[in-house]
């Protein structure tokens, strides 16, 4: 894992300061609400993924596959679009495991 750095390390603004590497960043862990997405009501009409201002949605050959949680930043476009309800934005504390 990779060690975190601290305040004084951080860019200014916390910017992408080289080009193309935006992918690097792991821009999930910013969410305090978490799409879930329900399969039975989806009917793959992509409105999710054209909406999605992070490109967290997968789908491949226009088939809705999932949620990329690693960059989904929780802001319940996907949610709002869908005209199933086929995904519901829950509080991020319900999937926090506990640590023994």
């Amino acid at each position: 894992m990779a060690e975190l750095k601290g305040w004084k390390e951080l860019p200014i603004a916390g910017l992408v300061i080289e080009p193309g590497t935006a992918r690097k960043y792991k821009t999930g862990d910013w969410r305090v609400k978490r799409p879930v997405y329900d399969r039975s009501k989806c009917i793959d009409c992509m409105m999710c993924w054209f909406y999605c201002p992070d490109q967290a949605i997968i789908q491949e050959n226009a088939v809705m596959k999932g949620i990329n949680y690693f960059y989904c930043k929780g802001c319940g476009v996907c949610a709002n679009v869908c005209p199933k309800k086929a995904i519901e934005m829950r509080p991020e504390t319900e999937f926090i495991t506990k640590e023994e």
